[in-house]
């Protein structure tokens, strides 16, 4: 009887060899162009600085293109820098309802490897594929359905960072042609690597955005360790000292890893972003907007109090420590502040209905906003929990001086299966996320090449052009 393991190792080698489903192509495609955006936009961030300044220290061989960094560096550490450049923003895609960001730490990490190897681009695009399965099954197989929310999470673990490190595995290793026997291998080793502490998304610290870019690392390294001789054990998911056992005190459905597994997809149903914030406060900033267009007051002198009504398990991350929540130090604390997204969405934002411009450094303490936030009051609500996680839902409802009252309750989110983003809608938000950094000519072709990079025999060239940012 197989493994888990071995089972994930033999659809991996399948999947390459015969090819995926269009439909899944097409939205792996779409996936690449965000995550390119996003790693441009990311520039912006110190953090960003370090992390790309961090791989440019280092020797190797040149092997990879990071984002916003003229020379090559080694395959690994490439995936690193832009796997911390495709989460740092909090705009990346997300899996509902096991609640992690796959594309961030996969897609880094299959386009590093697939130009260190020399791959063509349709092979790329079915190892991001498959690299987002195994992500996202094994964050399934820490949901815990009686509790609504993930086991990892729970725990304090960032199921992104440790079952994206997985996912890049798998990815990392179809691209360096080692088979059925490598993935398994590749598995086996970067369970030893996968990790990520949650902690910063209460308090404070930027140390979360280092997460995707240490899963995408360790994905290309384990690969590149195995492709070296070493090995992992078979048993590594479902063993008594495997990864479900460290990680979920052995609380797994194993189910979830295989059922179904080749015939249906995870790609296709993964939500896009279109709001750069953490994506429980997405819904709050949408019933904010609809407020605004139905006369609410954005005047705080004019709101006696706002309620924002959520899932009693988001308000941990978005509305906890209330104090700190209702007066974000930064743009970052901004982006997991429940009271900060009720204020956007009645104020009006940019892009998509909320932008990178709005969560700012100087916005978080502009004195009109901190005085809508402290009317917020974020509490749980029971037709929310029947909801969450399959949807991150939001009720707000103003109150002003007079006694009147607005209410706007949104069940789903947008980006993703019941209200999807349109290609155009994406490549709004790819040209607010390149928009001085990339020329229009430069923009629009890495645009053509990401969304047909299964026709390109040279991955070098969707990513060659990004090296330097020329407007």
């Amino acid at each position: 009887m197989s493994t888990l393991a071995e089972e994930l190792a033999s659809f991996a080698a399948a999947a390459l060899k015969e090819g995926v489903p269009e439909d899944v192509s097409a939205s792996v495609r779409r996936r690449v162009l965000d995550v390119l955006g996003l790693c441009v936009a990311a520039h912006r961030l110190p953090t960003s600085a370090a992390a790309v300044e961090h791989v440019a220290d280092q020797g190797g061989r040149p092997e990879a293109t990071v984002i916003g960094l003229a020379r090559q560096v080694p395959a690994a550490a490439a995936a690193f820098a832009n796997g911390v450049l495709a989460h740092s923003l909090d705009y990346d895609d997300t899996h509902l309802p096991s609640v992690l960001h796959p594309s961030a730490g996969v897609v880094p990490a299959a386009l590093a490897a697939g130009q260190a190897a020399g791959a063509h681009g349709r092979d790329v695009v079915a190892a991001i594929a498959v690299g987002l399965e195994v992500t996202v099954r094994l964050g399934m197989a820490g949901y815990d359905r009686e509790l609504g929310n993930s086991v990892f999470f729970e725990h304090g673990q960032h199921a992104t960072s440790i079952c994206g490190a997985m996912g890049a595995a798998a990815a990392a290793a179809l691209l360096y042609g080692l088979g059925e026997q490598g993935v398994l291998d590749a598995l086996g080793v970067t369970a030893s690597f996968a990790g990520g502490v949650i902690e910063a998304n209460r308090t404070g610290g930027t140390v979360k955005r280092l997460h995707c870019g240490w899963a995408a690392q360790s994905g290309v390294a384990a690969a590149q360790l195995v492709r070296r001789g070493f090995t992992g054990p078979p048993t590594v998911l479902e063993g008594r000292f495997g990864f479900f056992q460290a990680f979920l005190r052995g609380q797994a459905d194993l189910a979830a890893v295989t059922d179904g597994l080749g015939s249906r997809w995870a790609a296709p149903g993964i939500f896009f972003k279109p709001y750069p914030a953490n994506h429980f406060v997405h819904t709050a900033i949408d019933a904010g907007a609809r407020l605004r267009a139905d006369g609410a007051p954005a005047d705080p002198d004019r709101i006696a109090s706002i309620e924002l009504r959520v899932p009693a398990a988001v308000i941990r991350t978005i509305g906890e420590p209330i104090e700190v929540k209702r007066a974000p130090a930064t743009g970052y604390q901004a982006q997991f502040s429940g009271p900060y997204a009720v204020a956007t969405g009645l104020l009006g934002g940019t892009g998509l209905g909320a932008g990178l411009a709005d969560f700012t450094d100087e916005l978080a303490a502009d004195p009109v906003r901190r005085a809508i936030m402290a009317r917020v009051e974020v509490v749980p609500d029971a037709a929310c929990d029947a909801i969450f996680p399959h949807q991150f839902p939001a009720t707000v409802v103003v109150r002003d001086v007079e006694g009147r009252e607005w209410r706007a309750e949104v069940t789903a989110n947008r980006g993703g299966p019941q209200r999807p983003l349109t290609d155009d809608e994406l490549g709004v938000k790819f040209t607010d996320n390149t928009r001085g950094r990339l020329s229009a000519e430069t923009a629009e072709d890495v645009r053509a090449a990401a969304l047909s990079l299964d026709a390109l025999t040279d991955v070098g060239a969707l990513l060659r052009p990004l090296a330097a940012f020329t407007a």
